[in-house]
């Protein structure tokens, strides 16, 4: 029987260069889309596919994440003493991951996506685990990784989630190889990171939720450098193919890419237009600004 995935890595060390100069003094995962921090929906993306420890592999000026998952007395016994802030009371708590499940470690040079999530090894060990880049939010039910968890329950072995992406972004994105698709899995029979669209293998594009095999840490403890001359996540997993099983799992559910300025404005309109509580006000928002 496969271990069940209980660990997730959470690679949060990026300087956040394309959100100055709002990330000069701030995580780039602490930017909030409508009132919660990136950061926060990933772990609760988590949370619902039944990962409970968490490892952030962080980086210089990133307290902030640490203190956002902390309980937070001040605040807390505030809100209490009021009486009438139960639901923000409420909203403090649920920010708090349990004792004892998150650990904090720091890749001190940007070395690649490949080394941040080789820095998470000790406490990873010998476990299949899951792999977020905050960056991405995903909106759905299921989420995203409790997709990868469910298939990979069916597959065995590792699996990426990846989207269909024009010919002309290939280059943007690791690109996988496939092959037998069925029910939105396929084999994965190669993995080129960034590829100039006529080299490109296919456009299916993995999109930052992977579950994967301890193995993978066998390679990057070779710390080979790839693309842009760092050690490159998905050149390790290309080094995993022909092993255990490994399949590309499509997704369908929302998605927005919150490492760039217009994904991260769009991210904020759809969030906002898809909860109860704001999706009348924002609509009346929009429509107002649209006709000025």
């Amino acid at each position: 029987m496969a271990q069940r995935v209980r660990k997730a890595v959470l690679p949060v060390a990026g300087l956040g260069t394309r959100f100055l100069p709002a990330t000069k003094a701030m995580a780039k995962e602490m930017l909030t889309v409508v009132d919660r921090p990136l950061i926060q929906y990933a772990v609760e993306e988590c949370l619902a596919a039944g990962i409970e420890e968490f490892v952030f592999v962080t980086g210089r000026n990133k307290g902030a994440i640490e203190d956002h998952f902390d309980h937070a007395y001040e605040l807390e016994a505030t809100l209490a003493q009021r009486g009438n802030k139960q639901a923000e009371l409420k909203q403090a708590e649920q920010a708090t991951i349990k004792p004892g499940n998150a650990i904090f470690t720091r890749q001190q040079k940007p070395l690649g996506l490949g080394h941040a999530v080789w820095c998470a090894k000790p406490w990873i060990g010998r476990e299949p685990f899951a792999v977020l880049l905050p960056d991405e939010l995903m909106v759905g039910t299921p989420t995203c990784t409790a997709q990868l968890v469910a298939a990979s329950e069916t597959t065995g072995g590792s699996v990426v989630a990846v989207v269909e992406v024009p010919r002309e972004q290939t280059k943007s994105y690791g690109i996988a190889a496939i092959k037998g698709e069925k029910n939105g899995l396929a084999e994965i029979t190669g993995l080129v990171e960034k590829p100039r669209p006529e080299e490109a293998p296919s456009n299916w594009a993995l999109i930052g939720r992977y579950v994967l095999e301890p193995e993978v840490f066998d390679h990057l403890d070779r710390h080979e450098t790839g693309a842009g001359g760092e050690i490159q996540l998905t050149d390790a997993l290309a080094k995993m193919i022909g092993g255990k099983p490994f399949h590309a799992m499509r997704y369908s559910g929302g998605r927005y890419d919150c490492g760039n300025r217009l994904g991260f404005l769009e991210a904020n309109v759809a969030v906002a237009l898809g909860r109860a509580d704001t999706a009348g006000e924002t609509r009346a928002l929009l429509e107002r600004l649209l006709k000025g």
